[in-house]
């Protein structure tokens, strides 16, 4: 974990490696590495750090036109230079790079490779090393490739370069998301099409278990016995401009301030050309032909969850669990009759509920994957796919996703309901608009939230965000954006459980975000915030217009009380932007975080 690229070709394999793990830089990690051909000439510059530090390092002079890349995210061993892909077998014949973690390596380590001298603490050095044992053994590269296949136990993305074997990337993937890139005279692979855009928008989707043959001219799949697959490549709809930050500072405040723009283009999609809202139909059947639904999810999509639960129960009449998907992949719960799972994930790629999903799959239960991504994972092996249409998200720290995760959830709830013949008394599409519109007026008010983050949190160690209803999961989720790209401790609590043991945890001065979106709770969650009070606590009220009170720090456009999640996290996201910026945090890659979490 957590990026990779390769190329094989005509042209300067350096500068397109270095431009594509740039690419990458988004999904989070803490060295990087790249490893150039020149005939049997191989040569790896790696650096603990940013892919900055790796340019200083990397020699400008060595003409290569093959190479691979990576950027790691720490699983097995420190951060450095040691432990940084790509890694070489002893001899240095065979270099590899790899996302995923291999459960068994250190058993494979003991079993066939006791006499080797290893240089890193990785599971990914033994997968090089195995190579060479056994291509030492007499086995021809690929049928060493594939024997090591079949020994590995985990999850793994690799790219494999031969010295004796110049013209080839050998490739293979379990579970961690691979694509391999066509060109005119050269061939690419990926983790994310966005890598390797600079060249090509043409891709081959790879599935598990296959391993592939990738030539300047030539891209050959097989499954692990070897019979050859054939696969259409399909084209990425991604624009090259998206993933330019343009005029902002940071990736994290231009995907804030798109919000409104991934709403209209949410309505657009989820509506007919009579204006009526539409979901496929096989959805609506799958959910009504439900029993229970079993939202799945991890982080920010699990905080989405939550709110479509309300939608879900409230609106479509059924019943609604959430759960961590790290957990409910080893505890699973007594399900019902006939459960449908639904699966939240921005890239379509994360791993712990791609693993409840096999297990889903194999029980034969339906599934439904809401993503960002089309053609990932999680939307690949599910039943049925909802995509967000809310364009790529580069920053870690999710934003733009949350919502549009939040919107289609509604759409899905309000058009379900509708089949049934279950009345709302909401009419959905200009409920939606006054949330566009309300979206807008917060982030032209990025001034305010920037004041605010200054006010109530420029030097504190520890925050609360308190809320009843709806108002707790949105401040579950202004929590954890606030911890994880400013790193102050902060906490979201039901404002009721306050007095069952955390309001010892207040003191003087310390900040208490109170949200205040719901009318039959609004009384309630302000005796909490009175409560905290006389304990000394700074309070920053965040209420909706017409349930405002005198001394409120902000006060957000009125919208339907289900929807407000929509609004009022949106001051959330720019408070806590602005506590990261101010306290020099990297905003856009907070320290230890990956943004496509790819092993369990």
């Amino acid at each position: 974990m957590c990026g990779i690229v390769g190329y094989i070709g005509t042209s300067d394999a350096k500068e397109i490696l270095l431009k594509g793990l740039e690419k990458l830089e988004y999904r989070g990690y803490d060295s990087a590495g790249i490893a150039v051909r020149n005939g049997e000439d191989v040569r790896v510059y790696k650096e603990k750090g940013r892919i900055a530090e790796l340019r200083k390092v990397v020699d400008a002079s060595f003409e290569s036109s093959t190479g691979i890349g990576h950027t790691r995210w720490a699983t097995h061993g420190v951060p450095n230079h040691d432990n940084s892909h790509p890694h070489q077998s002893e001899t240095g014949r065979f270099t590899l790079v790899h996302n995923g973690v291999i459960e068994n390596y250190e058993q494979l380590k003991k079993e066939y490779l006791s006499d080797v001298t290893f240089k890193s603490e990785t599971d990914t050095e033994i997968i090089v090393q195995l190579v060479e044992y056994f291509s030492k053994q007499g086995l021809e590269t690929e049928a060493a490739f594939v024997k090591v296949l079949e020994l590995l136990h985990g999850s793994y993305a690799l790219g494999l370069l031969d010295a004796q074997n110049p013209d080839v990337i050998y490739v293979a993937k379990n579970k961690s998301p691979l694509l391999v890139g066509l060109g005119e005279d050269f061939n690419v692979i990926a983790s994310d099409a966005m890598a390797m855009l600079q060249v090509t928008d043409t891709y081959v989707e790879l599935h598990d278990g296959e391993i592939v043959i990738v030539t300047k001219d030539d891209v050959e799949i097989k499954d692990i016995k070897g019979n050859v697959i054939e696969r259409a490549p399909y084209k990425a709809e991604i624009d090259a401009s998206d993933i330019e930050k343009g005029t902002y500072a940071h990736y994290m405040l231009k995907e804030i301030h798109e919000q409104p723009g991934v709403m209209r283009n949410i309505i657009q999609k989820y509506q007919d050309e009579a204006g009526n809202l539409l979901i496929d139909p096989a959805i609506v059947k799958a959910v009504r032909e439900s029993d229970r639904i079993y939202i799945v999810a991890c982080g920010t999509s699990y905080n989405a969850g939550l709110v479509g639960k309300e939608f879900l129960e409230k609106w479509a009449g059924v019943p609604t669990e959430v759960h961590v998907a790290s957990e409910f992949v080893y505890n699973m719960p007594l399900l019902s009759q006939k459960p449908l799972f639904i699966y939240i994930s921005q890239s379509g790629e994360t791993a712990d509920s791609r693993a409840v999903l096999v297990e889903t799959n194999r029980l034969g239960h339906t599934s439904l994957t809401i993503t960002n991504v089309p053609g990932s994972t999680l939307s690949r092996e599910a039943d049925h796919t909802l995509i967000l249409h809310a364009g790529p998200e580069i920053a870690v720290a999710s934003t733009k996703a949350y919502t549009a995760q939040i919107a289609v959830l509604s759409i899905l709830a309000q058009v379900v309901a509708k089949d049934a013949g279950i009345e709302t008394g909401v009419d959905l599409l200009p409920e939606l608009a006054k949330v566009t519109a309300a979206i807008t007026s917060i982030v032209d008010d990025a001034e305010t939230m920037e004041q605010i983050a200054k006010d109530f949190l420029s030097t504190t160690r520890n925050a609360f965000f308190i809320g009843r209803g709806m108002d707790y999961y949105v401040g579950v989720e202004g929590s954890l954006k606030l911890k994880e790209i400013s790193y102050i401790q902060a906490e979201g609590f039901a404002g009721g459980e306050l007095k069952h043991g955390t309001i010892a945890l207040i003191e003087e001065g310390t900040p208490v975000i109170a949200l205040a979106t719901q009318e039959n709770v609004n009384l309630s969650i302000r005796g909490n915030v009175k409560e905290v009070v006389a304990r000394g606590a700074n309070p920053c009220i965040i209420s909706m217009e017409g349930l405002e009170a005198e001394g409120d720090t902000y006060v957000v456009p009125h919208v339907h009380e289900m929807l407000a999640p929509l609004v009022s996290v949106v001051t959330t996201q720019l408070i806590a932007y602005y506590a990261a910026l101010h306290r020099g945090c990297d905003v856009d890659k907070p320290r230890n975080l990956a943004k496509s979490v790819t092993v369990e």
